[in-house]
C-alpha cells in the first residue's frame, strides 16, 4: 500500500451518519457544476439507501475520514456494447436493475473523493482497492469505472479518444487518474462520449463558473473536460462530459494488497 499506515473501510450501511460526511467532502472536492448533475439530484438517496452497502468512507490510524467512495451495483452482460452509456445511465440502470429484482453482477465506481488535505499520498489507489473490495464481498465480479480524468480540463480542445491515447515514458497512460487505475490492473474498454449532461440557465453558469458569458458560443471554463455550449437567446448553458470506461478484473490477487 502507498499509505503509511492501514486505512480502515466503513460503509454507510454500518455507520448511516457518514452519509454526511460522504457530503461534505463531494462539497469539497468538486467543482460547483459537476455538483448539479439532474441524475444525481433525482437518485442520490438510493445511495444512502438501498445501495448504502456500497458506499463508504477510508479512516487513518488516528480515525479521520481521509476519503470516500460511492458505487453502484448493476448487471451487464460483459460486452463492450452492453456498457451503460456512461454514468448518468449506470446511475439509473442500476436503480431500475434493483427495482425490477435483477440481481446484479458488477459494481460501477461512482466517484472517489479524497479530502483535499490528504492528496498525493496515494489515498486515491486506495479508494479502488477498497471499492474492489466492496464488490467482491457483495458478491460481484468485476468493478467498471467510467473514469473522469483528472488532467483532461487542461486539454479542453484536444478530442477525447486522442486524450486517452497518450502515454508517459513508462507506457502508462498520461493522465494521472487513468493511470492509476492502470497501475492496479484496470484497461479501457470503451469512451463514454455523453457520461454526463449539465444543463442550466446562463446566469447558473456563470455562478458555478465565476466567468461572464456575455454572447452564444463555445466557452471553455475552469475543470470542465470539454467545452460548454452556450445560447444566450434560450438562456442555455450545456455541457455533455466524456468519460473513459475502465474494468477491474477481480481475481483474488489482481493489484496487491486491499485496505485492511
Amino acid at each position: 500500500m502507498s499509505s503509511s499506515s492501514p486505512l480502515a473501510i466503513t460503509t454507510v450501511a454500518e455507520r448511516p451518519e457518514l452519509s454526511a460526511e460522504i457530503s461534505r467532502l463531494h462539497a469539497i472536492g468538486w467543482p460547483a457544476f459537476m455538483r448539479e448533475d439532474p441524475v444525481a439530484d433525482r437518485l442520490w438517496e438510493h445511495l444512502e439507501t438501498t445501495f448504502s452497502a456500497y458506499q463508504f468512507v477510508l479512516t487513518d490510524a488516528a480515525g479521520a475520514i481521509v476519503a470516500c467512495g460511492n458505487s453502484i451495483p448493476f448487471v451487464w452482460d460483459g460486452t463492450v456494447e452492453g456498457l451503460p452509456a456512461g454514468w448518468d445511465d449506470v446511475f439509473e440502470r442500476g436503480v431500475a436493475d434493483h427495482h425490477a429484482g435483477r440481481a446484479p453482477n458488477t459494481l460501477s465506481a461512482l466517484a472517489a473523493v479524497v479530502d483535499p488535505a490528504r492528496r498525493g499520498g496515494g489515498i486515491s489507489a486506495e479508494v479502488i482497492r477498497a471499492m474492489r473490495q466492496v464488490a467482491r464481498s457483495n458478491g460481484l465480479g468485476a468493478l467498471v469505472a467510467p473514469v473522469r480524468p483528472s488532467l483532461k480540463s487542461r486539454y479542453p480542445l484536444i478530442p477525447i479518444e486522442q486524450y486517452v491515447a497518450w502515454t508517459n515514458r513508462d507506457g502508462l497512460p498520461f493522465d494521472p487518474w487513468l493511470r492509476v487505475h492502470a497501475r492496479l490492473g484496470a484497461r479501457i474498454l470503451a469512451i463514454a462520449h455523453a457520461s454526463m449532461t449539465i444543463s442550466g440557465t446562463v446566469s447558473d453558469w456563470e455562478r458555478w463558473t465565476g466567468m461572464a458569458l456575455p454572447g452564444s458560443g463555445s466557452y471553455v471554463v475552469p475543470e470542465a473536460l470539454v467545452p460548454i455550449q452556450v445560447d444566450r437567446e434560450a438562456d442555455r448553458g450545456v455541457y455533455v462530459e466524456p468519460n473513459v470506461w475502465m474494468l477491474h478484473e477481480l481475481s483474488p490477487a489482481a493489484g496487491g494488497a486491499e485496505c485492511s
